[in-house]
């Protein structure tokens, strides 16, 4: 079907039918006209933007990868150009330019009136993934001392420029966050009242540097659509909508995911990526874990006495070290999630640690039951069989543990425990779970 569509948008474009274009268009949502204008041959991708009205060609680039925003921007004419960056909201136009040549950045700087460019470049030098650099500046405001009447018809004014009207940010002398007010509240108010007399102070805010996992945790909090940026003396420095910090959740869920799996997480889309790049990411944890699995190897070699007086104790060696890892890599994941959302700090360890032991103590005599049973069928003495439940009981005990504490020491330490705690935990099950193993062989088998 999204073939068909595209073709019809072809036949279109070739027609040079302007009304038979509006009509098209109305009948998708913009994302859907953005993945229908993604396929298209440049040529058409420049017809298509130069035909449609100013205001939806930028709603409908807000949707394209900056790139290919750049080069339908840098194609076309320049009226065509300068209407549509102005109407594209100010997050987008920062996420644009920084994702481009500075060079290419500055010619469409260029086409920004000089007071937007100056927001605009004052976003851009806020540090990545931070509340500053999210923010868009197409908020409406008002004064504290406006009148309900004075502030409909700003809003009429501005309003179409917004990125929401559901909240009116009030500001003080100083361009100071003094409170919020909803357009409901001014629609119900009587005509004359000014803001300052029922506008609710302590809004909530964000300051400009806070990381922008924390600023989708206080919007989730609050159950807001939007929240504000501010300056250290609370002067406003705009907005963060809730569409954008889907994003957000978006992005570092899959950053999360792809460190837990040892790999620098990609800055693009997967097939954005080189086989190069691909390499660079993930090469050096592998190599940090290929030198950390070794002494798995020196584990064994130092029970090699022991495993030639009982070589049955060899057919259990990656069911029990597989399980370890296994329970370890459940815990880190469950405990990673809940760090990043606040469930749980650093003061929650030894509570956090009880109840992953008292887990891991269920999942152990869980676990060690189906190694004997496993164990009995094939075949081996009752003395193996024991070796082999009762090892995988600790083993068990001994990943929860060390998962349960792990993650939220390196959490403390500033660094990120999704990217050390799964392979680490791995790794380091392997050659422990082996010396508890071979350690029960001794004792109960006495060899």
């Amino acid at each position: 079907m999204e073939q068909i569509m595209i073709q019809e948008l072809k036949t279109i474009l070739i027609e040079n039918n302007k009304e038979y274009l509006n009509a098209f268009v109305s009948k998708f949502q913009h994302f859907d006209i953005a993945a229908m204008l993604s396929e298209l041959e440049q040529g058409e991708q420049l017809m298509f933007i130069s035909q449609v009205p100013i205001p939806l060609g930028a709603e409908i680039l807000e949707y394209l990868e900056p790139e290919l925003q750049y080069k339908i921007l840098d194609r076309i004419k320049d009226d065509f150009t300068s209407g549509l960056v102005n109407e594209m909201s100010s997050d987008m136009i920062v996420n644009l330019l920084l994702s481009i040549h500075p060079h290419q950045a500055k010619k469409l700087m260029d086409f920004l009136p000089d007071d937007y460019r100056g927001k605009i470049n004052t976003l851009m030098n806020y540090e990545p993934n931070t509340a500053g650099r999210l923010a868009t500046v197409d908020y409406i405001a008002a004064r504290i001392n406006w009148t309900v009447d004075q502030t409909l018809h700003h809003i009429r004014k501005v309003g179409h420029e917004a990125e929401i009207v559901s909240y009116i940010y009030v500001l003080g002398s100083r361009g100071e966050l003094v409170g919020v007010v909803s357009l409901k509240e001014i629609i119900l108010a009587r005509s004359g009242t000014k803001l300052g007399e029922f506008v609710q102070g302590n809004p909530i805010s964000v300051p400009v540097d806070m990381h922008q996992e924390e600023v989708v945790e206080v919007l989730s909090n609050y159950d807001l659509v939007a929240i504000p940026v501010v300056a250290q003396d609370q002067r406003m420095i705009g907005i963060i909508t809730v569409d954008d910090l889907i994003d957000v959740i978006h992005e570092e869920a899959t950053e999360d995911f792809q460190k837990l799996g040892g790999s620098q997480p990609l800055d693009e889309p997967y097939f954005k990526n080189s086989v190069w790049s691909l390499f660079k990411k993930r090469i050096g944890w592998l190599l940090i874990l290929f030198v950390a699995e070794a002494y798995t190897g020196s584990v064994l070699r130092h029970y090699e006495d022991t495993l030639s007086e009982q070589i049955a104790l060899a057919f259990f060696v990656p069911l029990l070290i597989g399980t370890g890892g296994n329970t370890g890599s459940q815990t880190v994941t469950t405990l990673v999630r809940a760090l990043a959302v606040g469930e749980i700090q650093f003061k929650d360890m030894f509570k956090v640690f009880r109840k992953e032991v008292s887990t891991g103590l269920c999942l152990g005599i869980s676990m060690g039951s189906f190694a004997l049973i496993r164990a009995f069928f094939l075949g081996v003495n009752v003395g193996t069989a024991s070796v082999v439940a009762i090892s995988a009981l600790f083993i068990v005990i001994w990943a929860s543990m060390v998962a349960a504490v792990l993650p939220m020491i390196l959490h403390k330490l500033k660094m990120d425990p999704a990217v050390v705690s799964g392979p680490f935990i791995t790794t380091l099950v392997d050659g422990t779970g082996l010396i508890i193993y071979f350690t029960m062989a001794k004792i109960i088998l006495h060899l």
